[in-house]
């Protein structure tokens, strides 16, 4: 995958035929991060932030359902993925890639919650099984794809 070409209105990115495949399957993980996840406050008491916290979990709730809804629109447009020779295209204004990479960012940190917060600094990295190894793909992955559109974003600063 790669930047095509960054336009007025956008960017052109190019998948391959097998990225495009792997980039859908792995957004069909999103929403991925629990809402227990957000706290405001680690060392307040829960009582007395309660109002506040319930404030957070139904403006998060409501993120999370307009990029979804958002998502499914985009990625279901006719022609927003153009088979051509090379692959697939993929044209996103600059307003769609903020978006997707918050969706991408869901499901990269989501994974790893699933994958019980590894940290390779500490402790070498478990083994894929076959019951989490989507969740090390998905990881991956998309901090590829968000590596890719940040790098395009930054050609227009």
């Amino acid at each position: 995958m790669k930047l095509l070409r960054s336009t007025d209105d956008g960017f052109v990115f190019q998948f391959a035929r097998r990225e495009r495949r792997l980039l859908l399957s792995i957004l069909e993980l999103y929403p991925l991060i629990p809402a227990s996840y957000h706290r405001l406050s680690k060392t307040a008491d829960p009582e007395q932030i309660a109002a506040d916290q319930k404030l957070l979990d139904e403006a998060l709730a409501a993120q999370k359902a307009e990029n979804q809804r958002q998502l499914l629109a985009v990625l279901n447009e006719p022609g927003r993925f153009r088979l051509e020779a090379d692959g697939y295209e993929l044209t996103l204004s600059a307003e769609q890639v903020d978006w997707f990479l918050q969706v991408l960012n869901d499901v990269r940190v989501g994974s790893w919650l699933k994958l019980g917060c590894p940290d390779p600094s500490k402790e070498p990295p478990a083994e894929p099984t076959e019951d989490n190894v989507h969740y090390h793909v998905a990881m991956e992955f998309c901090g590829v794809v968000q590596s890719l559109l940040l790098q395009a974003l930054d050609t227009r600063a």
